[in-house]
């Protein structure tokens, strides 16, 4: 495949302002690395995070975009796992030391010096992309290049986050109910759990949805279930629904922050943490995360509900994401 010397891509210079689509030069790959010719990039909350101002000290200019399905055009030097026109998917987790404590502890999530696709490292909202190998998977032929961008973040966090949840609970509270919940939801339907949805009060098109995919009851976030809860998950990058889920979870159950931001958590009683209930966070993924995950989801098969915009329009879907007026999952569709 010809590769040109320059690429189309939405640009973030300063957090708090539009992306800019420009022309920029496409990047060439170092040892280990690989170009990409990108063919979908799903818009993902982290995205409006790092354009939005709320987590810190991105890569300036950037270029957003961490749920990437594209092919191989060419390999940098010490390249083996892929061959040049395999279609693979590019996550948030984009390189990791091998040497702090946590990677030789096999926690490679929470090593001390990584970098972030779309945050640290350019990634998806264009044309083409560099990516380390070593952090890419190859993708299952079930899904479209559209239906598989939301699996590479909203479906290996929130199945990272399902993981959390301990293997007996039967009855699991999904807050927020968008691209990372609605996978997740089908996760946990097609194991028997029962599902319980909580979305922004009064939207009826997701309560609607969630009951689509298997949820046995969907409300508004500020009610209560109508049976006690084994677990929670919060996929809302809201504080005030911690409190909100550990009333509503059982002694000793789980409430799962599954975001990579969440706004301040307010004061509440001891009391509804007493019991050995238990509050956690999720970091990033493991790659194994992934590898455990596109192995599952063909089988259940997840379904994925997906928006797709074209890449000039990025903006306009993270508005819609902002909104909360997207079902699913945001694409962009790259020609």
């Amino acid at each position: 495949m010809q590769v040109p010397e320059k690429m189309h891509a939405m640009i973030l210079d300063r957090p708090g302002r539009a992306l800019e689509y420009r022309e920029v030069p496409v990047a060439e790959p170092g040892p280990g690395q690989i170009l990409v010719k990108v063919h979908a990039c799903g818009v993902c909350r982290t995205d409006l995070h790092v354009v939005d101002g709320e987590l810190p000290e991105p890569k300036l200019p950037i270029i957003p975009g961490h749920e990437i399905v594209g092919s191989v055009v060419r390999k940098g030097s010490r390249v083996e796992s892929f061959r040049t026109g395999e279609r693979i998917g590019v996550p948030w987790l984009g390189y990791t030391c091998g040497e702090c404590r946590f990677c030789r502890e096999g926690r490679e999530n929470l090593c001390d010096r990584p970098l972030f696709t779309g945050y640290t490292i350019d990634g998806g909202y264009a044309e083409y992309t560099v990516a380390d190998s070593r952090y890419c998977f190859p993708l299952p032929d079930r899904y479209s290049d559209t239906d598989a961008a939301p699996l590479l973040c909203a479906g290996l966090i929130g199945y990272r986050s399902y993981r959390m949840v301990d293997a007996d609970a039967s009855r699991i509270g999904i807050y927020g109910f968008g691209g990372a919940a609605h996978i997740v939801a089908q996760v946990a339907v097609y194991q028997g759990k029962k599902v319980f949805a909580f979305t922004r009060p009064g939207d009826l098109q997701a309560q609607r949805f969630a009951r689509k995919l298997g949820a046995v009851w969907a409300g508004d976030s500020t009610d209560t279930p109508p049976e006690p809860l084994d677990a929670s998950i919060i996929f809302a990058p809201v504080g005030s629904l911690v409190p909100a889920a550990l009333r509503a979870t059982v002694k000793g159950g789980i409430v799962v922050c599954g975001g990579i931001y969440m706004s301040d958590i307010p004061a509440f009683p001891y009391r509804i943490l007493w019991e050995e209930r238990r509050i956690c966070s999720v970091a990033n993924l493991e790659r194994r995360d992934g590898e455990e995950f596109l192995a599952l989801a063909p089988g259940i098969p997840v379904v994925t509900e997906t928006e797709v915009f074209p890449l000039k329009d990025a903006n306009e879907a993270l508005s819609r994401l902002r909104d909360g007026k997207l079902q699913g999952a945001a694409v962009l569709a790259i020609e």
